[in-house]
């Protein structure tokens, strides 16, 4: 099957929505995702080698890590879209930040997304930020395979591990591979789906494929092969084939199962294997609720909805781009659609396909696709796109802020590229910017909901704006819009660790530094609304 896609009519969507594949990996920090989604990559030979791709020109193009920061601190701090074809089917892969500080990106993307990949450390299993994410996925219906990653490293037992994903997680956990060896002395994987094993060959490059030789099992020169783990490995899959769950497609589709395979993404043992297991068991696109009822994808309507914005990816192309997920119908450039926000059609002009921080431009996409508009401040993350009769999708969710600072410039010359950068990382999300509502102060205090957001606006307003900022701490915990009679607003008796300000809209936002005050302000002020973000009306 060529892997080009031609000129369809919407005769063809329904075989071009069933090869979409389109998910996001998901893990706590340092469980070997990033390794996992380059090695997914090298594989599907979308790269040539882990970590690097080679682009036009032979610049060296990105990876799913491209900012500066991430590559400095080696940590995932902003979702990327990586589309790529393999063995026929049109994959869009999503990476998410693991650290909790970059959660709020990771939730907006799972919205966007038909399935989901967990990695599970196999020396810690299921940690903190694993079951947030997985009660996102759980939330929204999300079906999940897991790889249980550092199979080559010292761990727990993978009887152990299963176990914790059934207690923890309350999912069914069926096996489909099993490590043979543990740790250093970890060989290949016996394929519990076919009677043989596969091993793969240590190599000193690990940013190339690792050679796999399949021998059928059983086979007498096995015993020979695999030393001490051949014994453990006879028991260990007669255990399996007597008391192990077997796998149920529907179970698996309502997130209540989840298929396990085991491996080492850093040496290449079992990533190939696990790429094609999924791309046949992960689901394509499906329906999706919108106010006017179910949208399927093979409906003929074009739909879909803008999950990200993004400023800067490309030094080469210093614009922002907007990250869409279509839902239904064909996506043609030039195209005419509804903006549902603005209430009025735009044309769809500059669409581009996606990798890293890499773009080409396309002319068509269908289903299940991630493509990137050039935003000229026409979108913002929630907004539903559509040709037919006008639709929003579920809105994207808001978080709450934990944590603010007083944001200040160091060079006073260099306002209007100072404004220009906050304004386009708000839009981002990256934080929320609130405003003195008298003036007197003048410097933006930061809402985030991390810590580490407070570095990342530092970093870009430097690397891309060119402007040199601090970020002082301020000692508030939460926030809330505040609303009510004018009257009763004037009047109202503000007490001390409280700060009142104005978001980018002029609405009233006060800063509390304690649950307990945000209590006491309620219960004195009954007729006063205090709400989060999420609560809001759409102005």
């Amino acid at each position: 099957m060529s892997l080009s896609i031609e000129k369809s009519s919407f005769d063809a969507l329904p075989r071009e929505v069933a090869r979409r594949r389109t998910f996001a990996i998901i893990s706590h920090p340092d469980a070997g995702k990033t390794t996992l989604t380059e090695k997914l990559l090298l594989y599907a030979g979308a790269v040539h080698l882990a970590g690097a791709v080679q682009a036009r020109a032979h610049q060296r193009a990105a990876k799913s890590d491209w900012m500066e920061l991430e590559q400095a601190r080696g940590i995932s701090i902003t979702s990327t879209a990586l589309q790529f074809d393999y063995r026929g089917i049109r994959v869009n892969l999503l990476d998410t930040p693991g650290h909790q500080d970059f959660s709020e990106d990771t939730y907006r993307t799972l919205m966007a997304v038909d399935s989901a990949v967990m990695v599970l450390d196999s020396a810690k299993g299921i940690e903190p930020q694993t079951k947030k994410l997985f009660a996102v996925c759980r939330k929204r219906g999300i079906p999940i395979l897991t790889f249980i990653n550092k199979m080559d490293q010292p761990g727990r037992h993978p009887f152990e591990l299963l176990e914790e994903i059934e207690q923890t997680l309350g999912m069914t956990a069926v096996p489909f591979n099993w490590p043979i060896g543990e740790g250093a002395a970890f060989q290949g994987l016996y394929d519990l789906r076919e009677p043989q094993v596969l091993f793969f060959q240590r190599t000193a490059h690990n940013q190339r494929q690792a050679p796999m030789r399949v021998e059928a099992f059983p086979h007498p020169s096995l015993a020979a092969t695999l030393g001490e783990a051949y014994g453990p490995l006879q028991d260990e899959i007669a255990l399996l084939a007597g008391a192990g769950a077997a796998f149920d497609r529907d179970r698996f589709l309502a997130g209540e199962l989840t298929p396990v395979f085991f491996g080492s993404a850093l040496t290449n043992f079992g990533v190939e294997p696990f790429l094609n297991a999924f791309l046949h068991y992960a689901p394509p696109p499906g329906p999706r609720q919108s106010t006017q009822g179910l949208v399927r994808p093979t409906d003929e309507q074009f739909s879909g909805f803008v999950f990200k914005i993004q400023a800067n990816m490309d030094p080469q192309h210093r614009d922002r781009m907007a990250f869409l997920r279509i839902c239904s119908g064909r996506f043609e450039k030039d195209m005419m659609v509804y903006h549902a926000r603005l209430g009025r059609k735009i044309r769809m002009t500059r669409p581009h396909r996606l990798f890293g921080r890499d773009r080409e431009t396309i002319d068509e996409a269908f289903p299940g696709d991630v493509v990137g508009l050039v935003n000229p401040g026409l979108f913002a993350i929630g907004d539903t796109l559509c040709s037919g009769a006008p639709l929003a999708f579920d809105p994207i969710p808001q978080f709450p802020p934990e944590c603010f600072g007083l944001l200040r410039s160091q060079d006073i010359s260099k306002q209007k590229q100072f404004q220009k950068g906050i304004q386009q990382l708000q839009e981002e999300g990256v934080m929320q910017i609130f405003f003195s509502p008298d003036h007197v102060r003048r410097e933006p205090v930061l809402a985030a909901v991390g810590e580490l957001q407070f570095d990342v606006v530092v970093s870009r307003l430097e690397s891309e704006y060119g402007v040199k900022t601090t970020v002082e701490r301020l000692p508030y915990v939460l926030a809330r819009w505040v609303s009510g009679d004018p009257v009763t607003l004037a009047r109202m008796y503000w007490p001390q660790d409280t700060l009142r300000l104005a978001d980018r809209d002029g609405r009233m936002v006060m800063l509390f530094g304690s649950d307990r005050l945000l209590a006491y302000c309620m219960k004195e002020n009954p007729s006063v609304k205090f709400q989060l973000a999420s609560e809001l009306a759409p102005l």
